[in-house]
Parts: C-alpha cells; structure tokens; sequence
C-alpha cells in the first residue's frame, strides 16, 4: 500500500486529497508547510510526494530541491496554480516527476500519482550523458550533437531523457504514453513510434539500423547503453 506525502497550506485541500487518496487504497500523512514536509519527507520516507509551489517559509521548489541534495529520488507531483512554461521547467529541473495546475480534477490527479508510482525502482539519474557523439545536459535540457545543438521539442526531449534513464531495460508503447505522455496521452501508440523515428533521424548516423533507440519486436523500445 503505497504511502503518499501530501505538502499543501490549505488544510482543505490536504484534507480533500487525503480522503480521495485512502478512498483509492492509498496510506497518507500531511504537512502544511515546506519546513515540515521536508522533515516528514526525510523521516518517513513515502512513496510520493504531492508538493505544492507556494507556501510560507519554504517554498515546493525550495523543498524539491533540498531533496534532491540530500540525494533522496522519491517522486514528486508538484500541484500549483502558477501554470506558466517557466514555472514548469524549472520545477522539472529541480527534479519534480510532473506538474499538475490548480484547480485539477481528481481524476487526472489520480491517473498521474499511478503513473508515476508504476514506475519501476529507482531510476538512473544524470547530470550529463553521453552517447556516440551525442551529449545530453538535463539541467539545462540541451542536446548536442558533434559540438552543435540539436533543438527537441518538449516531448522529444522528456522521451528521449526518459529512455536513458532506463537505458538497457525494454520499454513498453502503453508505459511510455503513461510516463511520458501521462494523463494528456494520445489514445493510439503511434505517437510514440512517430517520436522515437523522429529521436532516430537526429541522433543515429543510420535511422534504418539504429545503435542506440533499439525497436524489441512485439515488445516496445530499448535505449542500448554505451
């Protein structure tokens, strides 16, 4: 029974989700502010965090950051009612799993918090990463190739971030739309095939016989490791 770590300063909200989450089978503990919930989060060790941005005293970011210092990997859904590009990234960037708008309906607060707990065991987490002559900076999510940069979209950089993480380990169409994607997914699996040859055609010197974004008949894709 997963435990869920709920950090908001609206009581009624921290109520709300906690009876909706126990109601889904979920164990809850709470915090009303980033002080606190950064003691719980190192106390207890949850399996999840639902992180809210602004709070007195210590802000979501400040708490999301903080965790990763300390080199603590529990996934993070921040929810906010600052819905701007930048307040996105740089919530991404601290190392938060998703991004979830206030106000949010709870069934895709729902479909996110299973998304993200699917994921399995803990993820090969980079600064920089490199392949053939390919170099991968996540903090500032830039991707060069031979010294020049290549421009990803948003999704073309999550995915392709997402299968060096789990590089060596076969990825199934379904999980990608439900990690990567995530409750804005596609109905159809053909978007991921459509961005993974788009991925093939920028990064591998021969896009039919790829070396790196392997195709696993019948299965999905796989990230060979260097």
């Amino acid at each position: 029974m997963p435990r869920i770590l709920i950090v908001d300063d609206e009581p009624e909200i921290v109520r709300g989700l906690a009876d909706n989450l126990r109601f889904e089978g979920y164990q809850t503990i709470a915090a009303t502010n980033g002080e606190e919930g950064l003691a719980l989060a190192t106390r207890e060790a949850p399996d999840l965090i639902l992180l809210d941005i602004m709070m007195p005293r210590m802000s979501g970011w400040d708490v999301c950051r903080e965790l990763r210092r300390k080199g603590i990997d529990v996934p993070v859904i921040m929810l906010t009612a600052r819905g701007e590009e930048v307040d996105r990234v740089l919530g991404l960037e601290l190392g938060a799993d998703d991004y979830v708008t206030k106000p949010f309906s709870l069934r895709e607060l729902l479909a996110r918090v299973r998304a993200v707990l699917r994921r399995p065991g803990p993820r090969a987490k980079f600064e920089e990463f490199a392949f053939g002559d390919v170099r991968l900076h996540l903090r500032s999510r830039q991707v060069f190739r031979a010294g020049n940069e290549v421009r990803l979209t948003r999704k073309e950089f999550e995915l392709l971030v997402y299968l060096v993480e789990h590089r060596a380990e076969v990825i199934t169409r379904d999980r990608l739309l439900d990690e990567v994607w995530g409750y804005e997914r596609f109905p159809t699996t053909r978007t991921v095939d459509t961005h993974i040859l788009r991925l093939r055609r920028k990064f591998e010197t021969d896009p039919d016989r790829p070396a790196y974004i392997l195709t696993v008949h019948g299965q999905g894709y796989k990230f060979a490791a260097p």
